[in-house]
């Protein structure tokens, strides 16, 4: 039987590297979306790609590079020293925006494990600035990264690190080696770690650890009631042409498996909202992680028990070359809704309302002589649940990033923020309120091409146990309404303004009443 307090240590110290590869890549990290808004993650995985640890990161990167690391394990020549890059969402990655970079970890000659990070670049070569255009295909988003070297024996590859970074922007050689920085952080930890405790106990506890995980796993499947639990949900619009778009679940629970069925999910979409598959794994296993207790160690054997279908060339299995960029932001934020619809059919307690269900996707630049290029993702409500009311004005599920501090925001780029505010009444009523929107208003300085991938627009987050439902958001230029998809040169001097949605609240008034 496994040593609980070696197996708690072992896991936090996985746990720690996986940390430290966090602070040297925002530490040395050039862009404001790396360095301020802390849009990237890492992990560690063992010599056949499963997980063994994460830090408290991103978890749609998070978790679609768990997908994407077993996939690379065998296609690819491994050596110490190398590093491995690459952004095809068809290979596990989530878009073009997210490059992800894996180094080996061996001891005495043997290959023993990985390293990996993920980041977004706010300029992956679209020719729309921010790289988070309305696009249609694949192509049109950007520069697709096959996994290729750019690092053997610790040297970097110059021939091809500057093929990849020559159309790219300023920002993009530093970020690229600090991302690399970070590898090598880890995989000395890493080594550090064998070395203290030797290849056969890594091997075991890493065993042990796992096992110790899909226990848990298994004591949250038995406490859920068996059955086939039906939810549905509606995306707003694809920006061309289709609107109301369903994606349709069918999860089965019983005492040891849990199984996630697709099946009545539209097809894939002219515009951007397609999941690749290790996305839409990535919100299930995440709302799976987040019933379990939180001292669970994040690893493979959590998520034995879960398996996936999802029809090929569906919305939540997008082929290619389907255009993928909002299926990451976007419709990974609605699969966590319509998981968490279906395990409140099935009876699960504690789960909250529906938070904004929107990651609010600005991108914006300008070109000439005054190349610049910058994203972020906006915060909302967040749904309010049986003890408390919802967050206000925060970052939830899918995305775990920060907002770009106005003083950085303004010093950088030739725009003014005006209103940065709660949006007071956003969340929807009930016993317990749900959370607040913000407000968000940008002065442009200078012509900007701005796009816009938002949702939640059509219809606010559902409430839960009788309360209403969150405001749906709002996207206005000069004070007029503007669509959910929406791409245009503003002019210096105009004005765009966010409102985005407030949570879904829970409990009904009436009981509220009775209580008092």
């Amino acid at each position: 039987m496994a040593d609980p307090v070696r197996l708690g240590i072992f896991a936090n110290r996985l746990s720690a590297i996986a940390e430290e590869m966090g602070a040297v890549l925002q530490r040395a990290a050039l862009s404001p979306n790396i360095r301020d808004r802390l849009d990237y993650s890492c992990a560690l995985f063992d010599s056949r790609g499963e997980l063994l640890a994460q830090a408290a990161h991103i978890p749609v990167h998070l978790g679609s590079m768990a997908f994407a690391m077993q996939q690379l394990v065998n296609s690819v020549e491994w050596n110490p020293g190398d590093a491995v890059i690459w952004n095809d969402p068809f290979r596990g990655g989530t878009h073009l925006p997210d490059v992800t970079l894996a180094a080996p970890v061996f001891h005495t000659g043997e290959l023993v494990g990985f390293v990996a990070n993920r980041a977004h670049h706010a300029d992956i070569g679209s020719a729309a600035p921010g790289s988070m255009p309305l696009s249609n295909c694949l192509e049109a988003e950007g520069v697709l990264i096959s996994p290729i070297h750019i690092a053997r024996g610790d040297k970097l590859l110059q021939e091809t690190f500057d093929s990849l970074t020559s159309s790219l922007g300023d920002h993009s050689r530093g970020d690229f080696i600090a991302q690399w920085s970070a590898c090598l952080r880890g995989v000395e930890r890493f080594s550090q770690l064998l070395e203290s405790i030797g290849l056969g106990r890594f091997q075991s506890d890493s065993e042990q650890l796992n096992q110790y995980a899909e226990s848990l796993a298994g004591q949250v499947m038995q406490q859920v009631a068996p059955g086939c639990w039906r939810a549905t949900e509606l995306m707003d619009s694809d920006g061309f042409g289709a609107v109301d778009i369903p994606l349709v679940l069918q999860l089965t629970t019983s005492k040891q498996r849990w199984h996630a069925n697709f099946d009545g999910t539209s097809a894939q979409v002219e515009g951007n909202l397609n999941c690749p598959l290790s996305v839409t794994m990535a919100a299930l296993f995440y709302v799976f992680r987040c019933l379990l207790p939180a001292q669970t160690p994040v690893c493979a054997g959590l998520f034995r028990g879960i398996s996936i279908q999802a029809p090929a060339g569906s919305l939540v299995n997008a082929e290619y070359p389907a255009a993928v960029a909002a299926g990451n932001v976007e419709t990974s934020q609605r699969i966590v809704d319509l998981v968490l619809q279906a395990l409140r059919k099935a009876g699960v307690e504690n789960l909250p309302a529906d938070s904004q269900g929107t990651m609010n996707n600005l991108a914006m630049g300008g070109e000439g002589s005054g190349t610049w290029s910058y994203y972020e993702t906006v915060a909302g409500g967040c749904g309010a649940h049986a003890r408390a009311a919802g967050l206000d004005a925060s970052q939830s599920h899918m995305t775990n990033t920060l907002n770009t501090p106005v003083e950085s925001f303004e010093s950088s780029f030739p725009v003014r923020l005006l209103r940065y505010q709660l949006r007071r009444g956003s969340g929807g009523g009930g016993m317990h309120r749900g959370g607040e929107g913000i407000c968000r208003e940008y002065l442009f300085e200078q012509d900007t091409q701005v796009s816009l991938i938002t949702e939640r627009r059509r219809r606010g987050p559902g409430g839960s146990h009788g309360g209403g439902p969150g405001e749906p958001g709002l996207n206005l230029v000069d004070g007029q309404p503007v669509a959910e998809k929406f791409s245009a040169v503003l002019r210096a001097g105009q004005r765009l303004t966010l409102n985005t949605p407030g949570g879904g609240g829970w409990g009904c008034l009436e009981r509220e009443n009775k209580t008092k």
